[in-house]
């Protein structure tokens, strides 16, 4: 007796009719059969569920999202508009939301569960606490920016900028989140294709570095270098301009004009705004009443010399062309970003000087301060040194009695520069006869050596370093540098810093790590509610460095009545009153201030 194989799909005649059990595979085939009727409407679906799933968010990660959000209502240094305000809320509501997510996924871990999808009810009680806690943080934040704004006499106030901010905040926070599963969705996909010839668990680790290494390339180098690119490309147009009401010298005493090593043309727009404008004898002699000499500007642009070695050289060959090593007090001083020099540190040394100074510096890059302070560290850093140590090769070998005192200035990343010519205090002191710097980045290194190892007590928004016997920082010189009871001889270094410029307090550090300067007590300019929050701090003063310089003087990173008396104090000249001075802050801080 023979047995017949078992019925499969296998031995089944090729036009027979399926197996009964094979039911469901019978139906599959025809689905794919028909490729145009159901089969459409699955992909639609599935295509439907994606979209949906785009817009996905989950409780964990809102409630982290709307914590951090109403935090970053809290007040920083500056006062904010609503568009800002919108911008750091959106970035911190969407790092909110990234933590709670991964918190959550930790709890499971270690409850030992799967996620479970939260009940109406949980979304109902985080609908109202948003409405809630998010209009009482929108409106503390609003009296907040009031206070700010009176404390530093700020009137410019946008109610439509205002009722924008929630809305900013939500297409950022949306945008960000977008960003978020992107990258998840590349790390899944590069998890599965290493899966073929790698372990599963390697695979997911390959995977994440993989991403988070081409993230981080797309940003640091295609993003940003093509930013900078552009910026450069954008701000070397408008270094060719000639900024309104300044004329080319007609002093020999000046870079560009009659006579000099450096063509006009040469100096940029800034290095012509230095050497075509500052006081003459004339205006000197009107505030001394006595008969003062001509200043003395040398300058060197980015056109003048293809490297930073031969660019400072050119200017200093210039600087001796006009006689600048034949005055009293010579001026080394850095500039900042696209080759700015604050007129009222420059001024205020010609009034104090009587006339007899000479200035020299040079330009280094084509950014604006802000940009070069995040990307020109190191071109700051050459022109510095390399402006100061041509100076001092020249100096140094002139007679003793015939040198003139010889300073140091820079503001911002200007201060930075001018640090790096220097080891340490000792070289400040025995190779100058004094420093103003003002407005110094965190990252300065001489900076950072000076107020880490402050004595014992001393707040870091006004340190105290070896109980003042060089190096001293203050707010305000105009009310005194302390410590008051302290001789100050010799060489003085002087730091001018305010508690509320973002440009001295903002460091990387800010995201993780609380500092000094807001545990202690607040400086003038600052409110008392401010305080530090994990990552909510770093982006509120990080908004705040391109508007470093939009409030009045005296507040944030605008020093321009403090150079007076900061100069005063340096140089320590001879024959003026406080009316005197007072009349100087009028002469130096522009108008509008």
């Amino acid at each position: 007796m023979t047995h017949d194989p078992p019925a499969s799909a296998s031995s089944s005649p090729p036009d027979g009719p399926p197996p009964a059990e094979d039911g469901a595979g019978a139906a599959r085939a025809t689905g794919r059969a028909g490729q145009g009727g159901q089969g459409e409407q699955d992909e639609r679906a599935r295509d439907s569920g994606k979209r949906r799933r785009r817009i996905h968010v989950t409780l964990p990660g809102c409630w982290g999202a709307l914590v951090l959000a109403c935090l970053s209502f809290t007040p920083s240094l500056l006062p904010r508009g609503g568009v800002l305000q919108g911008l750091i809320c959106g970035i911190s509501a969407a790092i909110g939301y990234g933590i709670g997510v991964v918190a959550a996924f930790v709890w499971r871990a270690f409850a030992d569960r799967d996620a479970r999808s939260p009940s109406r009810r949980s979304w109902l009680v985080l609908l109202v606490c948003s409405v809630v806690l998010f209009g009482l943080a929108f409106g503390l934040g609003q009296y907040w920016q009031h206070r700010i704004r009176r404390l530093m006499e700020v009137t410019d106030y946008s109610a439509l900028a205002t009722v924008a901010c929630p809305f900013v905040a939500v297409v950022v926070f949306y945008l960000l989140l977008m960003a978020g599963r992107g990258l998840r969705r590349l790390y899944h996909g590069a998890a599965r294709l290493l899966g073929r010839w790698i372990g599963p668990r390697a695979a997911r680790v390959v995977g994440w570095l993989l991403v988070a290494g081409v993230a981080w390339s797309v940003v640091s180098g295609v993003l940003l270098g093509g930013f900078v690119n552009a910026a450069n490309e954008a701000f070397s147009v408008r270094d060719t301009e000639t900024p309104e009401g300044v004329h080319q010298p007609t002093s020999v005493l000046r870079s560009g004009g009659p006579g000099s090593l450096v063509a006009w043309d040469s100096l940029g727009r800034q290095g012509r705004a230095f050497t075509g404008s500052g006081p003459t004898a004339q205006d000197i002699g009107a505030f001394t009443r006595r008969t003062a000499r001509e200043p003395v500007r040398a300058y060197a642009g980015l056109s003048t010399a293809e490297d930073t070695e031969t660019r400072a050289e050119r200017a200093v060959a210039d600087l001796q062309r006009a006689g600048g090593f034949g005055r009293q007090n010579l001026l080394v001083t850095t500039t900042t970003g696209s080759g700015w020099v604050d007129p009222a540190a420059v001024d205020s040394f010609e009034y104090l000087g009587n006339g007899d100074t000479a200035t020299v510096a040079m330009q280094y890059s084509y950014l604006p301060s802000w940009l070069s302070y995040l990307v020109d560290q190191s071109k700051a850093r050459e022109a510095g040194r390399e402006l100061f140590d041509a100076v001092y090769d020249v100096w140094s070998k002139l007679p003793q009695g015939e040198r003139p005192r010889l300073f140091v200035a820079g503001e911002s990343l200007g201060s930075f520069g001018g640090e790096t010519a220097f080891s340490g205090e000792y070289d400040l002191r025995n190779r100058t006869a004094g420093t103003l710097f003002a407005g110094p980045p965190n990252f300065n290194t001489l900076f950072r050596e000076f107020s880490d190892h402050r004595d014992a007590g001393s707040p870091e928004i006004e340190p105290v370093y070896k109980e003042g016997r060089t190096v001293r920082f203050t707010d305000d010189p105009a009310t005194g540098v302390t410590p008051a009871d302290r001789a100050w001889d010799g060489t003085r270094v002087l730091y001018l810093m305010h508690p509320s410029d973002p440009i001295v307090w903002w460091s990387p550090s800010l995201a993780l790590s609380e500092p000094d300067w807001i545990g202690q007590a607040p400086g003038g300019d600052v409110l008392e509610e401010m305080v530090w929050m994990p990552f909510v701090t770093f982006w509120q003063v990080t908004a705040d460095l391109p508007f470093s310089t939009g409030v009045p003087d005296g507040h944030g990173h605008t020093y321009k009545a403090a150079y007076v008396d900061g100069w005063n104090a340096v140089m320590r000249p001879e024959g003026f009153t406080a009316q005197d001075l007072d009349r100087l802050r009028e002469i130096v801080r522009p108008p509008q201030d």
